[in-house]
């Protein structure tokens, strides 16, 4: 079993982590519109109460889903209450985190690996018998049997391998759903599996992000969301969009020009967009941009993306 610890470590190393590339040059003849933003955050936004996360590992989680303990303490190093449980125990916990809800109201985060990615749509769907709203939902290749995207979730994002026997449940929301959907295949890249793909630290980092950012970006503040439905390219490292936006074009906006503006790979356009690569864009038509769970940023910062993170729309 140490063997294979070993082994999966190895594998994480150099598995779904996000790469640093250089960054694009800009034109000043180029002046890229700016995504919608969140309006100015109130004075009591500070105040805001901190989220609660609740993690939950898959099948044999204490030797399988290590990744969730590890993203566990990274949340909790970050300020956040945050706690690793086992699927198995999912309704009794859904349960406590009702009443605490009520006993004091708190953004809740659910991320869950394989089985647990199954617990953390159950547990929504408690919440929403009870009316109550869940700020993001992760789920890290899921089972199979994992059911839709309840509509009280406002954020949820979906990482997984559609050709897993293990995992690869591909969640879809319910009709009607109106809140912030991505969902990221990574079955081209070798080098994931279902156990180590919960282990990677630079995708603990992104999440960490996102739970930081829940208390001050309203869910519904940055115009329409847009799903997205990634098949990330398998010499891709995959980034964490939390949905698109519709931005018309002007004439003689190619994917690549849009791409260079926005910080983002042309072929995330191109796959949001259906269309290929080379295609002409006619002025006025709309093409839908992925982007980040982030906040309003100053206009100079919006367009240097941090080093840390490839190709950001921010």
């Amino acid at each position: 079993m140490v063997v294979l610890a070993a082994g999966v470590l190895l594998a994480v190393s150099t598995a779904v982590a996000v790469a640093s590339p250089a960054k694009p040059k800009k034109s000043a003849a180029i002046v890229a519109p700016s995504l919608p933003q969140p309006p100015p955050l109130p004075a009591e936004a500070e105040s805001m109460p901190s989220p609660r996360v609740y993690l939950f590992r898959g099948a044999l989680g204490p030797i399988f889903s290590t990744g969730m303990d590890r993203l566990g303490e990274r949340l909790t190093e970050a300020g956040f209450k945050a706690d690793v449980y086992e699927f198995t125990i999912c309704r009794l916990v859904a349960q406590r985190a009702i009443t605490a809800y009520r006993e004091q109201p708190a953004p809740v985060v659910l991320i869950g690996h394989s089985m647990g990615g199954l617990c953390s749509i159950i547990f929504a769907e408690m919440f929403a018998e009870e009316k109550l709203p869940v700020s993001l939902v992760i789920t890290i290749d899921p089972a199979h049997a994992t059911g839709n995207v309840p509509l009280n979730v406002e954020r949820f994002i979906n990482i997984y391998l559609s050709d897993s026997v293990l995992g690869g449940g591909d969640v879809v929301a319910e009709p009607g759903y109106r809140g912030h959907y991505a969902s990221f295949d990574l079955k081209q890249n070798k080098r994931v599996t279902h156990i180590n793909i919960e282990k990677s630290e630079d995708i603990h980092r992104q999440i960490v992000d996102m739970v930081a950012q829940l208390p001050r970006v309203p869910a519904q503040a940055q115009g329409e969301p847009v799903p997205l439905r990634y098949l990330v390219p398998g010499d891709t490292l995959v980034e964490l969009w939390d949905s698109g936006v519709k931005l018309p074009m002007r004439a003689g906006d190619t994917l690549e020009r849009i791409a260079t503006q926005y910080h983002v790979p042309v072929w995330s356009l191109a796959q949001a967009n259906g269309l290929s690569e080379g295609t002409p864009l006619a002025a006025a038509q709309d093409v839908i941009i992925p982007r980040h769970l982030l906040q309003a940023v100053p206009a100079q910062a919006a367009v240097t993306p941090p080093k840390s993170v490839a190709k950001s729309v921010r």
